[in-house]
């Protein structure tokens, strides 16, 4: 008999439903009832494309024995990370500080019927493996925890509660005029101690794509002349790119690479980390010129479109690490299979270039596909051109992409959350002003159309929906992210709605969220229900730090408006955390990509004319890495503007260049405002 996850929206909990464990979403009725009967919590967090929370769905939670034993002993609730952010959030920090190890998914908490934890860990076996207790006997341990040492659980609450506190506290924020570039001096040299010269990225495996730190130590090459900063940006990207992260027929990442280099991913898709990345190759390839990088942003915006829009507009939020039971099965290969699907030829390229000629890499009897070999080097041992080579690779690729789509498709979670919206609208919008993509740019206007229309209500925003109805206030992230790609839409393509909406959020940021007796912003409104704890978080994580994203949001659109509440804003957030990041700047790239603009506004290009016009000025100027400009194309029938952008109209094209409260003279050609814009001068 179904449980009371039946009724819940989240096709993460409805995953749960017919559990023999009599589970609760997280509700006021829960609580109550834990108080009531003076029964501990289990609180249960993942989200539906989670391999590890399918694996103790499987072992544990659909046992009777063991959901016996749960419902015995405790009230059992379960939460979607990805709708409860803010719950997330609170009970990872909490796990992180009451065993001193790293969180993640499923996460397991054992609660006071108040809400305050006081045991956890993430994945725990139905037996004792890995070092960890087995999930049967911990349950009873735990129960017996809670009815013998009462004291002990209330001391320990007590030192918690401290301990989350200070995990937020940034310390005093400092004077504006002690704001300095510190951090980002720091920030670079640590990503360069961490740097792997070999396969790219930092740190040990798994290996994640880090867009922010991707993208500060690309822009550094712009700012500050860091060729070397620029290079691993570049490499990084490079190697993931050719990567088994990469999904070499269908587009688009997967979350990480359980190696060092990139070859075997967490089968998973989230549209999070393909949004940031996709505006991230756009950049690259702005800045190299390199084919792969196109090719890496075609792939995501292809399998983004082909897979993941919804038919309301938006974008569905991940597509599952398993079918049929199995990790990775929809994606990996048998030799023989590859060999009867492909000509000869084809085969003679495909099988180098993808390592299909080497020994199995993925579980010592599949292949999942990496580049091997690069196809330059194939075309000289089959002595045949390299177009040859390409042509054939490329009948390759879409044969075994059309002999892949008759397996059973991993399971795709359809909700669509406003704040991970945001990050693909950004990324299309980007990428589609840098290819001159109208399609990509298109999904994007559907997508923002749909958050616009179905998760702004009232003048507030809603953090997800089903398509239909709206549901769950939203939090710091999905308002400042929705800002950061109505930013991106503007640049693309100027609609006075896109300005308007961007303010309506920068007001609910500051009236609804911001601390305002110390800087920066809670993560939860002001009229959030009471938790234990409020984070005011500032680094990154699975997404950017929305303090970061905010501040440098905030500060963008405060420049193009002359609004100087949103650059006094801007200006306490990261005068907030600065003390914090010149301490300890990991993790803080969105902090400090946001503090360098305080520090050196980005300049701002208008350019006013006929509307063919503008479009050629605009062509010639996405060929070009200009992460410290921001450029609007405004034609004659766009009105009423703010002052910095109501220019004067005339026949021909104008830009107007201006940083700051200081603005240029007329520039009458394209290729005057590129020499312009690269000028050092301009941009130091």
């Amino acid at each position: 008999m179904p449980n009371r996850l039946a009724r819940e929206a989240s096709p993460y909990l409805l995953q749960h439903a017919d559990n023999p464990v009599d589970w609760w979403p997280w509700c006021d009725e829960a609580l109550e009832l834990a108080r009531r009967d003076d029964k501990p919590i289990l609180l249960s967090v993942g989200y539906s494309a989670c391999h590890w929370c399918h694996v103790m769905a499987h072992e544990s939670f659909e046992d009777p024995d063991t959901a016996a034993t749960m419902n015995r002993l405790f009230v059992n609730i379960k939460v979607d990370r990805e709708e409860r952010p803010d719950l997330d959030q609170i009970y990872q920090r909490a796990q992180q500080l009451l065993t001193g190890r790293g969180g993640g998914w499923p996460l397991t908490m054992f609660l006071t019927p108040d809400g305050e934890p006081f045991y956890g860990g993430t994945y725990f076996p139905p037996n004792p493996r890995y070092g960890l207790p087995g999930f049967g006997d911990l349950l009873e341990r735990v129960a017996e925890a809670w009815r013998e040492r009462r004291d002990a659980i209330d001391e320990q609450n007590g030192a918690l509660r401290a301990a989350l506190a200070r995990t937020d506290a940034a310390g005093a924020p400092i004077h504006p005029a002690d704001i300095d570039a510190v951090p980002a001096a720091r920030l670079r040299d640590l990503l360069e101690q961490a740097y792997d010269g070999r396969h790219g990225g930092f740190g040990e495996p798994p290996k994640f794509p880090h867009g922010p730190d991707l993208e500060f130590l690309l822009r550094r090459a712009r700012v500050a002349g860091d060729g070397a900063a620029r290079d691993m940006a570049l490499a990084t990207l490079a190697r993931m790119a050719e990567g088994g992260i990469a999904d070499q027929l269908g587009g688009g990442f997967f979350r990480y690479s359980v190696d060092a280099r990139w070859q075997i991913p967490h089968f998973e898709k989230m549209l999070y980390d393909n949004g940031v990345l996709l505006g991230l190759y756009a950049h690259a390839w702005q800045a190299s010129g390199e084919s792969l990088f196109r090719q890496a942003a075609e792939g995501i915006a292809g399998w983004v479109m082909r897979e993941m829009q919804d038919p309301a507009g938006g974008y569905r939020a991940a597509l599952d690490a398993d079918s049929e039971g199995e990790e990775g099965k929809f994606y990996v290969w048998d030799r023989t299979e590859v060999q009867a699907r492909l000509a000869a030829p084809d085969y003679a390229v495909a099988a180098p270039h993808y390592g299909l000629d080497g020994a199995p890499n993925f579980e010592n009897r599949h292949w999942h596909l990496a580049v091997a070999r690069p196809l330059e080097a194939i075309a000289r041992d089959l002595d045949i051109p390299l177009d040859e080579a390409a042509d054939r690779l490329a009948r390759a690729r879409a044969a075994l992409f059309a002999e892949r789509s008759h397996r059973v498709r991993p399971g795709v979670d359809d909700k669509l959350l406003t704040g991970w919206n945001a990050l693909m609208i950004g990324g299309m919008a980007r990428a589609a002003r840098v290819f001159g993509r109208d399609d990509w740019l298109a999904s994007a206007r559907r997508a923002m159309e749909f958050v616009r229309g179905g998760l702004w209500r009232g003048g507030r925003l809603y953090a997800a929906s089903d398509g239909k109805s709206p549901r769950l206030n939203a939090y710091l992230d999905d308002h400042a992210f929705l800002m950061d790609a109505l930013l991106e839409l503007m640049q693309a393509e100027f609609d006075p709605r896109d300005l308007e909406f961007a303010e309506d959020l920068a007001d609910a940021l500051l009236d609804d969220f911001e601390d305002r007796a110390a800087g920066g912003f809670f993560f939860t409104r002001h009229d959030h229900e009471g938790l234990i704890h409020r984070p005011k978080p500032f680094h990154d994580q699975a997404t950017p730090a929305g303090n970061g994203v905010a501040a440098r949001a905030l500060g963008r659109l405060g420049h193009l408006t002359g609004e100087t509440r949103y650059l006094d804003a801007a200006q306490r957030t990261v005068g907030a955390f600065h003390a914090a990041l010149a301490r300890d700047p990991s993790g803080g790239a969105s902090l400090v990509l946001a503090l360098e603009e305080l520090l050196v506004p980005p300049a701002v290009v208008v350019l006013r004319g006929a509307a063919e016009g503008l479009r050629t000025w605009q062509t010639e100027l996405a060929a070009h890495y200009l992460p410290d400009v921001l450029v609007l194309a405004l034609p004659p029938e766009i009105g009423p503007l703010p002052p910095l952008l109501d220019k004067p109209i005339g026949p021909e094209v104008n830009a107007w260049v201006c940083r700051g409260v200081e603005c240029l003279s007329p520039v009458k050609t394209s290729s005057e405002l590129v020499k312009l814009l690269g000028n050092s001068v301009l941009h130091r």
